[in-house]
């Protein structure tokens, strides 16, 4: 076994390094193609998930390998070797096998325990599987990492030592507050239909949420959705609408989740900030068309005609210069009812108040200057600036915002790599975003499980098996071709035997012939189950090379039995089985 693996991960990279480097379906394709065809890899697959791309391929040479697929990566992900490289790990054979079953068991993820991760694994075996790219080895590997997998959940409690990665995110827009408790009458709106946005929709119902609307670019398969929804027994409401009614259905929804499969954003900071504008509490849309707060919105989304700006008589004179106090009370009650008027990207996080404010809204919160005055609009924004300040001088554990759940207007989990959800609309009052960097965050300090040490207990040991029989079947193709030699060697001298005694009858020569193969039988036992006993145990590479040697057997007739062994369909494991 020459198994290798080179890939980068939430562990080695970082979130911005992770989303550019994130392999769309034809890039997989192509990337398997390519080490193909590279000299070092006889067999191939990638594992890419939201936190993970990892190419796994059988190898010749460990350091041509690991040159070539680091190269490889590079090219099919977009990103330079240079910049790729300090980001990515080697493993190689048994420490690549440790690995994988770590990964299968959920040790590695994000969120210790996850079980999502089967799936993918199932479906990079697929992959390989469906363009020829795994062989033996890859198929080996790939379905006892699902029952390892699939026993560490089974006969441990894993699943009690981290949640899924819907689950998880959801308690972090909960702000500490029970997820029913939370979820409770919400209106919840998820994008996309694949396998995780289908999950987060059922977590979703699971807990509560009055009414799920999915937006998926395939009509059809929001539909689908949205009817096993409505049939899972659960009591939610759920209609399938298409993408292009996402704006609007922002403005209605108390919760998003994102997971598609876009190159790009799906919500831009615009998209989210109009939303909430229109939302914000105490002024309907036409009292915030007559404070000038209608937002700056990209790709025609909610068109409004901004109020016309009347030049203040005053400017400079004074904190308050030019607003109109009617206005002005409006802004502060939406402020203070923690509403969100557009402030023409001003806003800024103010956590600590500062002495002599000379704000033109006040010291409290943020303000929604769009309309305002640009002298008023630039004092704001150097009391903001000293506001903020000021709070990057108090401790603080992120540099993100974490506001009450009460005090949430729109709760964003985005679960999509690369994202879907600018990470900029976390500075938008009322807008809580939770995504892949903040989970990660989030899970650093997560407590581990006793039953975290019992898995790892569990992979040790699956590790060990999966060498030995690795190292054990390397060897039958030698012990096959030595029987067969033997049986040879038996048929040649029976003839021999009939012609020196042609009276033997059948029955004779049938009980000299079953004579002589017992014998050789007899002689062989011993010494093939003691090579394969002892070529599986490491180090013992060696003993198939020295059974060779001794017996003088054909190198091409142990090959031929190698590839016979390899192409024999019923050798393989049902992956539908194992996962």
């Amino acid at each position: 076994m020459s198994l290798l693996v080179v890939g980068l991960s939430h562990r080695s990279a970082p979130v911005s390094v992770l989303e550019r480097a994130s392999l769309s379906a034809d890039a997989k394709v192509k990337l398997l193609h390519d080490t193909l065809a590279a000299e070092p890899a006889t067999e191939a697959t990638v594992l890419a998930t939201c936190n993970r791309i990892e190419l796994y391929a059988d190898v010749d040479k460990f350091h041509a390998g690991v040159a070539e697929l680091s190269t490889l990566l590079a090219q099919h992900s977009g990103v330079a070797l240079e910049e790729l490289t300090p980001y990515l790990y080697v493993h190689y054979e048994d420490r690549a096998v440790h690995h994988l079953f770590s990964v299968a068991c959920g040790l590695d993820s994000m969120v210790v325990g996850e079980g999502q991760i089967l799936g993918q694994i199932k479906d990079a075996l697929a992959l390989g599987q469906e363009l020829h790219t795994a062989g033996r080895l890859i198929n080996d590997l790939f379905q006892q990492a699902l029952r390892v997998g699939k026993r560490a959940h089974s006969e441990t409690g894993i699943d009690r030592a981290g949640q899924s990665l819907v689950t998880f995110g959801l308690e972090q827009l909960a702000v500490g507050t029970p997820v029913v408790e939370w979820a409770a009458g919400k209106r919840a709106l998820v994008i996309g239909a694949g396998s995780m946005s289908s999950l987060a929709a059922a977590t979703l119902a699971r807990v509560g949420v009055a009414e799920i609307v999915v937006a998926n670019r395939t009509a059809d398969r929001a539909e689908r959705l949205a009817e096993i929804l409505v049939a899972s027994g659960t009591g939610v409401a759920a209609v399938a609408i298409p993408m292009a009614r996402v704006p609007d259905e922002l403005t209605r929804v108390d919760v998003v989740v994102s997971c598609t499969g876009a190159t790009g954003l799906v919500l831009t900071a615009d998209d989210v900030l109009a939303a909430v504008s229109w939302g914000a509490a105490g002024l309907a849309p036409a009292e915030q068309a007559e404070a000038g707060a209608s937002p700056r919105v990209d790709q025609g989304l909610h068109p409004r005609t901004p109020a016309p700006r009347t030049p203040p008589a005053t400017a400079g004179k004074g904190p308050r210069a030019g607003l109109d106090t009617d206005v002005l009370a409006r802004l502060v009650a939406a402020a203070e009812a923690g509403g969100r008027l557009a402030d023409a990207g001003a806003a800024r996080t103010i956590s600590a108040p500062v002495e002599g404010d000379g704000c033109p809204v006040g010291p409290d919160g943020r303000a929604a200057l769009t309309g305002v005055d640009a002298n008023s609009l630039e004092l704001h924004g150097t009391w903001a600036d000293q506001g903020e300040a000021a709070a990057q001088r108090q401790p603080r554990r992120t540099t993100r915002t974490q506001p009450h759940a009460s005090s949430v207007r729109l709760a964003l989990l985005d679960l999509a790599m690369p994202r879907d959800i600018d990470a900029a609309v976390h500075r938008i009052p009322g807008v809580r975003l939770v995504d892949i960097e903040s989970l990660a965050e989030a899970s650093a300090d997560a407590p581990m499980a006793a039953d975290v040490d019992a898995v790892r207990g569990i992979v040790a040991q699956e590790v060990a098996a999966f060498g030995a029989a690795q190292r054990a079947a390397h060897i039958t193709p030698t012990v096959v071709a030595l029987r067969a030699m033997a049986a040879e060697v038996v048929a040649m001298e029976v003839a021999r035997l009939d012609g020196r005694v042609p009276d033997l009858d059948e029955r004779q020569r049938a009980e000299v012939t079953q004579t002589v193969r017992r014998v050789v039988d007899k002689l062989l036992h011993a010494p093939t189950v003691r090579v394969k006993q002892l070529a599986s145990e490491p180090g013992g590479a060696g003993y198939a090379e020295a059974l060779r040697e001794l017996f003088d057997l054909d190198p091409q007739t142990v090959a031929s039995v190698s590839r016979a062994d390899a192409a024999d369909p019923m050798n393989d494991d049902d992956p539908g089985r194992a996962s």
